[in-house]
C-alpha cells in the first residue's frame, strides 16, 4: 500500500468571537492514497468545507484547529505561512463552488492559471501562454489559443469550471480537493465536467477529495465516502458498501429521501425537523432529534456514540428500505386547459454605442406553446439560458412579451394594463428560486405572508392575523415563528415562508421557479412533499421550472424539454422518461447521475459537446444541430416544426428523432 498523500487525525476546528464558540469540526479522521476519490457528503453545516479549508491552512484568524493534518510529509497545522504558500502551489489543487469567485474579473483566464507556476517558479514567464493554452485544451475548452486571453465573463458557467480545474491541475498536484464542483452546473455541463475531473485525475494519478451533497455524483466517481452529520464522520466506507448496506440512520435516510428518474414513489420518504446548528448541539448524538432509531434511547440522549466506521449506538437497525411506496399514478386530467399559452415570443434590444442604438436583440423566449389544466403540473426542463424563467415571468406579466397568446381560463391576459395585471395574479402567483434574497430583510415571517393581503385589499375579509396563522400551519411551520425574521430561518423554512406568501389570496395557479435547487437533499424531500400535499389539498396547478431531472420525473404529470428559447418535446412523464425522442432530451436523461455504484458506467451516456448557442446568434436551421449527434444537412438549413409524433404520445421538434433509425 503506498503512503496516504492526505492523512487527517482527530481534527478539530472551533470557531471564536465575541459569542460562544462554535464547534464546526468535531473529532474528524481520514485517509487518502494516491490515485483514490474520497467523497465527502453531508447537509450545509456539517463541516464539509471547512475540513477542507483546513487541510490547506486557509482557515482565517477566528478558528481554532487541533489534531493532526499531514499533507504530504507536512504537518499543516503547525507549519509556517511560507511552507503552506509553497504546498498549495506545489502539493495541493483546489476547485471551488463558484468559479465566478474564484476567477479575479480584470485579468485574462490564460494568466490565471499560469500564475501560481510563475509565482513558484515552475515555469518562465515567456512560456505562460503555450502552458495556458495546453491546459485549456487538456480540459476540452474550445479554441484554447484564443480563449487565453478572453476574460472570464466572457466564458460560460461549464467553461470556467473547466478552467478552474486547469488552474488546479496545473502544477501537477498529489491532492485535488474539489468542493461542490458542480452544485451551479446544468446536468449536461455537470456531465462534462465529472469526466474532465476524472480523466486528468486518472492521468496524473492524484488522489481526489470530492466534496458535494449529491448522492449520484458520489456514486458515480468515488472510491470511498465519508458521511458528515454536526461535524463529525457519522459513516465510511466502501462507495458500493455504504449505498447497499448504510449502517447509520443518516446515511440510509439520505439514502431514501432522494428522487430518481428509476423510481416513482407517490411521496419522498423525507427526514424529519433541520440540520443542527454547530453552537447549539444537544448532548448525546446529535441525530437523535431526527432518528427513528434513538428516539426515546438513554444512551443516545447522553453519550456520544464512537465507533470505528459508523458512529451509531445501534448500527444496522431499522436502516432498511421502507415498505414499498404506491407508484405516482398517471395523470387522466382532461379538464378544459386553465392557462394556454401560444407562439409566446420575448425578445431584448441589445443597445450600443453614446446613443444606446439598438443594434440587435436576444431572443430569449422564440414560440413557445403550452398549457396547463386545473391542478397538473406541467414540469418546465432545460439547461440555464434556454428561457426557463423568462417564460415563467412573461406568463405572470412581470415580463412584456414581444408576441404571442397568454389565455388564463379563457382570457386574453398578455399586454393587459398594469391594474388589470395586478388583480389577475390573486390567481396567479410566483415562488422564487432563492428563498433568501425573495424575502424582505426588515419585515417579520408574519409580516411576508401577510403582506400580498393588504396590497390587495384583503387583509381583515380574509380573517387578518388568524388566517396567516393558519397559512404558516399549513406549510408547516410553527405559528411562533411569525414574528421571527428571515435570517433566523433555515434555507428550508424561507422557502416554506415564500409557498405560504404565494398561497394567501388563494391562487389557482403556481409557477415554481427552481423551488428546491439550493436545498440540501433531506429539507428538497420535505419541500417537494409539502408541495404535493398542497395541490392535492387546494386543486392547484403547478408550472415547475428545473434543471432537476430527478424532481421534475418525481412532481410532474407532463413535462416540455426547453432549448434556447423552444420547446423540442412534451409528454406524458412516464412516455418522456421511458421514450425520450428528441435527442437533447435523451442527453438530459442519459447525464443523470445514479445514486447507485452498481449502474457505474452502465449504458451509454451521451456527452454533449460545447455550450449552449447565445439567444443573441442562434444557429440557422435546427438551434441544436451545432451540438446534436444525428444533424444531418437538413437540420442545419431547415427549423423542424413542433408536431405530434405519429407512433408515440409526444410533441417534438426534430427531423431524426431518436425512435428511427437507432
Amino acid at each position: 500500500m503506498a503512503a496516504p498523500v492526505v492523512s487527517v487525525r482527530d481534527l478539530e476546528v472551533t470557531f471564536v468571537g465575541a459569542g460562544r464558540p462554535v464547534p464546526a469540526v468535531r473529532g474528524v479522521s481520514f485517509e487518502v492514497a494516491p490515485g483514490e476519490v474520497l467523497g465527502i457528503v453531508g447537509e450545509s453545516g456539517s463541516g464539509k468545507s471547512v475540513t477542507s479549508l483546513a487541510l490547506t491552512g486557509l482557515l482565517g484568524p477566528s478558528a481554532r484547529v487541533s489534531g493532526q493534518i499531514t499533507l504530504a510529509g507536512i504537518d499543516v497545522t503547525t507549519a509556517d505561512a511560507e511552507t503552506l504558500r509553497q504546498m498549495r502551489g506545489r502539493d495541493v489543487g483546489m476547485v471551488f463552488q463558484d468559479p465566478a469567485t474564484t476567477l479575479n474579473p480584470v485579468f485574462p483566464v490564460g494568466r490565471q492559471i499560469t500564475e501560481g507556476q510563475i509565482a513558484h517558479g515552475t515555469l518562465r514567464r515567456e512560456d505562460a501562454a503555450t502552458r495556458a493554452e495546453a491546459l485549456l485544451r487538456e480540459v476540452d475548452v474550445p479554441d484554447p489559443g484564443a480563449r487565453i486571453t478572453q476574460f472570464p465573463h466572457q466564458f460560460s458557467g461549464g467553461m470556467r469550471q473547466r478552467a478552474v480545474i486547469a488552474m488546479a491541475m496545473a502544477g501537477n498536484p498529489r491532492l485535488i480537493i474539489a468542493d461542490e464542483p458542480t452544485t451551479a452546473l446544468d446536468v449536461t455541463v455537470q456531465a462534462q465536467v465529472l469526466s474532465v475531473l476524472a480523466r486528468r485525475q486518472r492521468e496524473s494519478g492524484a488522489a481526489v477529495i470530492l466534496i458535494t451533497h449529491d448522492l449520484g455524483v458520489i456514486a458515480e466517481v468515488a472510491d470511498r465516502v465519508a458521511v458528515m452529520y454536526a461535524g463529525r464522520i457519522v459513516e465510511t466506507g466502501p462507495v458500493a458498501e455504504i449505498f447497499r448496506s448504510p449502517r447509520h440512520p443518516y446515511t440510509a435516510a439520505l439514502l431514501r429521501s432522494l428522487p430518481r428518474i428509476d423510481d416513482d414513489p407517490e411521496r419522498l420518504t423525507a427526514i424529519p425537523g433541520q440540520p443542527p446548528h454547530p453552537g447549539r448541539l444537544t448532548p448525546g448524538c446529535s441525530f437523535r432529534p431526527r432518528c427513528p432509531v434513538g428516539h426515546g434511547r438513554a444512551i443516545c440522549e447522553t453519550e456520544p456514540p464512537d465507533r470505528d466506521g459508523v458512529a451509531c449506538h445501534f448500527p444496522g437497525e431499522a436502516v432498511a428500505a421502507p415498505p414499498a411506496a404506491r407508484p405516482h399514478a398517471a395523470s387522466t386530467n382532461t379538464a378544459s386547459p386553465l392557462l394556454e399559452v401560444t407562439d409566446l415570443r420575448v425578445e431584448f434590444p441589445i443597445r450600443t454605442g453614446l446613443l444606446r442604438r439598438q443594434t440587435g436583440s436576444v431572443r430569449a423566449v422564440a414560440g413557445v406553446s403550452l398549457s396547463v389544466r386545473p391542478g397538473e403540473t406541467l414540469g418546465l426542463v432545460g439547461e440555464s439560458g434556454c428561457g426557463k424563467t423568462t417564460t415563467g415571468r412573461a406568463i405572470m406579466g412581470l415580463i412584456r412579451p414581444t408576441a404571442g397568446s397568454i389565455r388564463f381560463e379563457g382570457r386574453e391576459i398578455a399586454g393587459l394594463p398594469r391594474g388589470a395585471m395586478r388583480r389577475l395574479r390573486r390567481d396567479m402567483q410566483y415562488v422564487f428560486q432563492d428563498p433568501y434574497s425573495s424575502l424582505n430583510p426588515i419585515r417579520t415571517a408574519g409580516e411576508i405572508v401577510a403582506e400580498p393581503l393588504r396590497i390587495h385589499g384583503l387583509h381583515a375579509e380574509m380573517g387578518g392575523d388568524a388566517y396567516v396563522a393558519g397559512l404558516f400551519d399549513r406549510v408547516g411551520l410553527p405559528r411562533a415563528m411569525m414574528s421571527r425574521f428571515p435570517r433566523e430561518f433555515s434555507g428550508g423554512q424561507r422557502q416554506r415562508i415564500g409557498i405560504a406568501r404565494a398561497l394567501a389570496l388563494q391562487p389557482k395557479l403556481l409557477i415554481l421557479d427552481e423551488p428546491v435547487a439550493a436545498l440540501d437533499v433531506s429539507i428538497q424531500a420535505q419541500i417537494v412533499n409539502l408541495l404535493k400535499d398542497l395541490q392535492r389539498e387546494l386543486g392547484l396547478a403547478y408550472i415547475f421550472i428545473a434543471h432537476d431531472l430527478a424532481v421534475v420525473h418525481h412532481i410532474s404529470d407532463r413535462v416540455a424539454v426547453m432549448y434556447l428559447g423552444r420547446i423540442v418535446e412534451e409528454s406524458d412523464k412516464a412516455t418522456l422518461y421511458a421514450r425520450p425522442l428528441h435527442p437533447y432530451t435523451r442527453s438530459l436523461l442519459s447525464a443523470v447521475p445514479v445514486p447507485d455504484p452498481a449502474a457505474r458506467g452502465g449504458g451509454r451516456r451521451i456527452i454533449l459537446e460545447g455550450d449552449i448557442p447565445s439567444p443573441a446568434r442562434p444557429p440557422s436551421g435546427c438551434a441544436f444541430h451545432p451540438r446534436c449527434f444525428r444533424a444531418s444537412p437538413l437540420c442545419a438549413s431547415t427549423a423542424p416544426e413542433f408536431a405530434d409524433h405519429a407512433t408515440v404520445p409526444s410533441r417534438m421538434a426534430c427531423h431524426h428523432p431518436m425512435e428511427v433509425a437507432q
